[in-house]
């Protein structure tokens, strides 16, 4: 069976998710919808993908559709994950699931009631680096007792990966904290049961936090400090040391270090050191077994509640 796909959003991820189904035998993307048609129209003769709208609801109504995947803005990801649903397609929206908590419970319950697999891309559980230490944390190799991670970007514009332009706000909370939140309690093998967030001021323009600090600490003990800025001018990205009781480790995306910066051999964790395509192979792979995927909706929704707590703890 050849699993049928539309992809909404092309921008620089939804690229990367194309990239990525190219390697996954028995997928095809079939449609693809963006807000500029003519720039969507130019990937889609890229990838060879015949169908392109600026309209979900027309993808979601080709009958031989099996599953969406959603790389659209933060604020239509939970509305678009309902629309899936209720037309009876499989979906995968990228991180954040939602941008409120109450619109994740929807999501989860509606997925609950379709049996349809619903997934969101936490793609820290799935990079080769995180699955290395995971891996060595199930098999009672390595506990975790702090991470120290750093997101930062250089956004004092609203610039997406590529440079360009923006429709919409990123938010340092419900995106780039999200990643780290769901994968301290997923690494760590133990829910979180203490938040604590400070942020600095608002950005005149943007309306939003440009830095923020935030505390966690898990049922085992472990405890996790994050820092997140746009204001950073220099490396971009995400950077995750793991310190544990039998090692240090420095994840940077796919790769992985030790504490004394020496490189870690993880081309042998997964079939690939993509952690987009292992994203991807996760969500097929579900959908051909008929099971609950890594990163479930269910999965990722107490990071999601962690996330709300920390909200109404800033607006207080």
């Amino acid at each position: 069976m050849t699993i049928k796909v539309a992809l909404a959003g092309a921008g620089a991820f939804g690229i990367k998710h194309l990239d990525g189904i190219k390697n996954i035998p028995d997928v095809e993307v079939i449609s693809v919808i963006g807000r500029d048609l003519a720039k969507t129209q130019e990937v889609a003769d890229k990838y060879g993908i015949k169908h392109v709208t600026d309209d979900l609801n027309e993808s979601l109504k080709i009958q031989e559709l099996d599953a969406v995947i959603l790389c659209t803005p933060t604020q239509m990801h939970a509305s678009q994950s309902i629309a899936c649903l209720q037309a009876g397609k499989h979906v995968q929206v990228e991180i954040p699931l939602c941008d409120e908590l109450k619109a994740g419970l929807e999501v989860a319950r509606l997925a609950n009631e379709t049996g349809k697999v619903a997934m969101v891309g936490h793609t820290r559980r799935f990079n080769p680096s995180h699955q290395y230490v995971h891996n060595k944390v199930q098999a009672g190799e390595f506990n975790i007792q702090q991470m120290d991670v750093q997101t930062y970007f250089f956004r004092r514009t609203n610039t997406n990966a590529l440079g360009q332009a923006r429709s919409w706000t990123d938010h340092l909370l419900w995106h780039h904290a999200a990643h780290t939140v769901d994968l301290f309690a997923y690494q760590a093998n133990s829910p979180i049961v203490k938040a604590n967030a400070v942020q600095g001021p608002i950005h005149p323009v943007l309306g939003i936090a440009m830095d923020m600090s935030i505390q966690l600490q898990a049922a085992n003990g472990a405890i996790c400090t994050l820092s997140l800025s746009f204001n950073n001018d220099g490396p971009l990205g995400t950077y995750f040391r793991y310190i544990g009781d039998t090692g240090t480790y420095i994840a940077r995306y796919d790769d992985l270090f030790t504490g004394k910066e020496e490189p870690i051999d993880v081309s042998k964790v997964a079939v690939s050191m993509n952690g987009i395509e292992l994203q991807d192979r996760e969500f097929f792979a579900a959908i051909r077994e008929g099971r609950e995927p890594n990163s479930s909706v269910q999965q990722v929704l107490p990071c999601y509640q962690v996330l709300h707590d920390l909200e109404q703890q800033l607006n207080g």
